[in-house]
């Protein structure tokens, strides 16, 4: 294991560093550098694209999959990358027990034979539930997985560069501001000692330090060899603050003016280097992130497609539940008509139709009701005799035909979707039923096929 002693002091004190930085910027006792307005626009679009997928994802697994402890298992095998096993959906499971149901207690009673049809139905159900759930979690719920998982954690990395680039860009103008500081007073004032710890204070040790690395033999100049080489004056040794590197090899008492001015010269334009180069750092990372969080845009198109998908599966999928059970809805208004004239077995009303703005079965009890007409029987007790029905002088309405509908029998009126026909109500028929009529033909129709027309 290659551990580096000196990378690792070096990584915690540049952490260091940026925290305290990071901190006196959240209190206000340091300057920063603000990006523009269009940034902070894209990255707080960026943030409010993460938090919205998030709950919608969220919410969606649990409207496909309301038990918490499936969920959890499912999220566990896909971390662990093995594949979830299969699992029966409610609608099945309750099919298997009514079937289990009317295999004990009877498959040939009315009990028994009921049982059965609404097993069937609901097998049927489970199988549409188990279709839709894998269709949406492929279409809608991975391409929001792909995002938070893959294109998000990008953008947030890339982010936590850019920040650390601008917390090093604002340390080199603190450094280079107090460079210059410290240059100009030392020029108002003559006598100042230069003292780099204000504007470098990592790397830098005091020159008496220093003076340890060298000859024990070696000795300060006389006062007449500086008055020789320093004509301008001279002044008292002193002890102050070198750079530590290769360049030292003799430690100096005291500096005349205008060499502090030149030590001064060189600390400013090495702060001005250091800051042309953390600039460039910043600007070139700032296009990196201001690049992928426009990159959301193409990621809303994406879930856009994505959700109309969802969109056309989840009405797949009601469509398909609203078809069996209108199927059942028929085999038990058939085969119950003789022990419960009139009604459907397991409801009070009938089921409304999807798309319709009036309720048909509302509609048809606020119609005017016609004459009685002798001979007419409910659905399954007797074949209604057509010849011998006459339309209400008042009360018949025009309907549209929301669905095909095939005529069971010769009593039934065939429907095909969209056509216009009249329909109208007679005393004693079936709240589910109306008598429709198109030219020569005229027969029973479903009220729930059909959307009254004012």
């Amino acid at each position: 294991m290659d551990f580096n002693m000196k990378k690792l002091a070096s990584d915690a004190g540049i952490f260091f560093t940026r925290a305290v930085q990071f901190t006196e910027e959240k209190f206000g006792q340091a300057e920063r550098t603000e990006l523009d307005a269009h940034f902070e626009n894209l990255l707080a679009r960026a943030d409010s694209t993460k938090n919205w997928t998030e709950k919608i994802l969220r919410q969606t697994e649990v409207l496909l999959q309301p038990n918490p402890s499936a969920r959890v298992e499912e999220f566990l095998y896909e971390k662990l990358d093995r594949k979830v096993p299969s699992r029966v959906t409610n609608g099945e499971l309750l099919a298997q027990y009514m079937a289990e149901a009317a295999s004990e207690l009877g498959p040939t009673t009315p009990y028994g034979k009921t049982l059965i049809k609404v097993a069937e139905a609901e097998k049927r159900l489970g199988a549409a539930e188990r279709d839709f759930i894998h269709t949406a979690s492929i279409n809608f719920l991975t391409p929001l997985r792909n995002f938070l998982e893959g294109d998000w954690k990008t953008i947030s990395k890339e982010r936590r560069l850019l920040q650390n680039r601008r917390l090093d860009l604002d340390a080199c103008k603190a450094r280079l501001k107090k460079a210059k500081a410290a240059e100009a007073k030392a020029t108002c004032e003559g006598d100042t000692v230069p003292d780099f710890q204000e504007t470098r204070p990592r790397n830098y040790i005091l020159s008496a330090s220093a003076s340890a690395t060298l000859d024990d033999t070696s000795c300060p100049p006389s006062w007449a060899e500086w008055k020789e080489e320093y004509p301008g004056g001279w002044r008292t040794p002193c002890f102050f603050l070198l750079p530590l590197n290769p360049s030292v090899t003799r430690a100096r008492g005291c500096l005349s003016l205008p060499k502090d001015r030149k030590l001064w010269n060189d600390e400013v334009d090495k702060a001005e280097q250091e800051l042309r180069v953390a600039q460039t750092e910043f600007d070139r990372q700032a296009e990196v992130t201001r690049l992928l969080l426009e990159g959301i845009s193409s990621t809303h198109v994406n879930h856009l497609r994505c959700l109309h998908e969802f969109v056309e599966s989840q009405t797949t999928y009601y469509a398909q539940c609203y078809r069996h059970m209108l199927d059942l809805q028929k085999q038990l208004g058939s085969s119950q008509g003789a022990i419960f004239p009139g009604t459907f077995v397991g409801t009070t009303e009938p089921a409304s139709p999807p798309l319709s703005s009036t309720s048909p079965t509302t509609a048809a009890a606020t119609m005017p009701v016609g004459p009685s007409v002798a001979g007419l029987a409910p659905p399954g007790e007797a074949a209604l005799r057509l010849e011998e029905v006459t339309p209400p002088a008042s009360g018949t309405r025009k309907a549209r035909v929301l669905y095909d509908y095939e005529a069971a029998d010769s009593s039934e009126l065939a429907l095909l979707a969209d056509e216009l026909i009249t329909v109208y109500s007679l005393p004693g028929m079936d709240p589910d039923w109306l008598i429709g009529e198109r030219g020569n033909k005229k027969g029973k129709v479903p009220v729930t096929y059909l959307e009254l027309l004012s």
